[in-house]
């Protein structure tokens, strides 16, 4: 009975009370709704660059960096020549190395305008740089295979956390260990980059480890050493048989293909097999050129070129065991190439001038490969460099890109 009297009091209640609840709720709903328009939403957090931008980031912020302590070290050595002052700690006199550290800051520059991406101000670089150490973190989860090894260079894979950059370089010296280092670093970058960048940072890397020397050279200061651990082709083609996308016979010249893609790779080179023919053929018409220029050198120039033709050799033979690995087909080898009256009057700047012919090959290579045959293309890259250096040929600012990108199609950089 007292159940029935409770039950049938609530029931009588409830009516009265559900207004009185039903506003209580949209008062909530309201205070609720008015906290969420008010509270600023959080912002999204960004998405993390690429490795290849990255990569492109830190070349651009050392480089500018780099070439803002060549251009204060070169003022300062021109005042103090013109000052007659005394010579300086880093150098045989006041002036010495004066015109090296001037054409350092112009390669600099240009490989600063190289670098630059699309409306990006170099000043931008240079604040980055304060706060960056010039390397690239490669992503955490890439299995690309490791940068290759280089003297004294960091790992690409290690962080770019860490204590501010160091203080602009002041002397010679500096210039040539910082010249050096980021060298090294754009080496390490390359071998892990996207195709067309790893192109960009090689030529980077390779001219500025050639600077590095010819500074170290005309201020007589220490060269570091620059050398990159150059991988064995070893293994065999997976199918033989099959007739593989990248056979040099489909891709070479006069077939219809695209013109120069972001890489900067010649049409006839736009394919892995078709870089690596194109390898073949650049180091066989070396060969044959350091035969023909051996007997009429003497003395250091022979024995010169001697060394260099037993290493074009080595990598003719590398060149044609990638070839077989990538199931591409070898080039055969020609029985001689026209060289010019030029070459046989005077051989050691004919030699030169091959080398220097060598580096467009290579850079092709490096954008077209990866793995150990890129790391091979970027080893091949710098010696080419290095040996067209020996025989008094200009590399240029970007070695193995000088023959599609022309300083003058180059972003100008803001003045200051």
């Amino acid at each position: 009975m007292n159940d029935d009297t409770r039950e049938k009091r609530w029931q009588d209640h409830l009516p009265r009370s559900l207004p009185r609840y039903a506003l209580l709720v949209c008062l909530a709903l309201v205070v609720v709704s008015l906290g969420v328009v008010l509270m600023p939403a959080r912002p999204p957090v960004p998405a993390e660059p690429p490795f290849s931008e990255q990569a492109r980031a830190a070349a651009l912020a050392e480089t500018v960096r780099l070439k803002e302590a060549g251009s204060q070290l070169g003022a300062a050595k021109q005042h103090s020549s013109k000052d007659g002052s005394a010579p300086s700690a880093d150098g045989p006199s006041a002036g010495a190395g004066y015109p090296d550290i001037e054409r350092t800051v112009t390669l600099l520059t240009t490989q600063a305008q190289a670098l630059l991406a699309p409306g990006e101000n170099p000043a931008d670089a240079t604040g980055a740089a304060a706060t960056d150490s010039g390397r690239a973190t490669p992503p955490a989860t890439s299995t690309a295979t490791p940068a290759p090894s280089v003297a004294g260079a960091p790992s690409a894979g290690q962080s770019s956390a860490g204590p501010s950059v160091a203080p602009l370089p002041s002397t010679a010296a500096g210039l040539v260990a910082a010249l050096a280092k980021s060298g090294k670093q754009r080496l390490a970058d390359a071998a892990m980059a996207d195709g067309g960048m790893a192109r960009l940072l090689a030529a980077v890397g390779t001219a500025q480890l050639l600077r590095a020397s010819a500074v170290a050279a005309g201020t007589g200061t220490t060269a570091p050493a620059a050398d990159v651990a150059s991988p064995q082709p070893s293994g065999t083609c997976p199918s033989p048989s099959a007739s593989s996308p990248s056979d040099p016979v489909e891709s070479d010249a006069g077939q219809s293909g695209p013109e120069q893609s972001d890489a900067g790779q010649s049409p006839a080179a736009s394919s892995l097999g078709g870089a690596l023919a194109a390898v073949v053929r650049t180091e066989a018409q070396a060969i044959y050129g350091y035969q023909v220029a051996l007997p009429r050198l003497d003395g250091v120039a022979a024995k010169s070129a001697a060394d260099q033709l037993a290493r074009h050799e080595t990598l003719l033979s590398g060149a044609e065991s990638l070839s077989r690995l990538h199931c591409s087909a070898v080039p055969p080898r020609e029985a001689g190439y026209s060289l010019g009256q030029s070459f046989l009057s005077s051989p050691a700047a004919g030699l030169g001038s091959l080398e220097a012919a060598a580096l467009p090959a290579y850079g092709d290579l490096v954008a077209l490969s990866e793995g150990e045959t890129r790391q091979w293309a970027i080893a091949a890259l710098l010696g080419a460099g290095k040996r067209a250096v020996l025989w008094g040929a200009d590399p240029g600012a970007l070695p193995g890109l000088d023959g599609s990108v022309q300083p003058a199609t180059l972003p100008t950089q803001p003045a200051g």
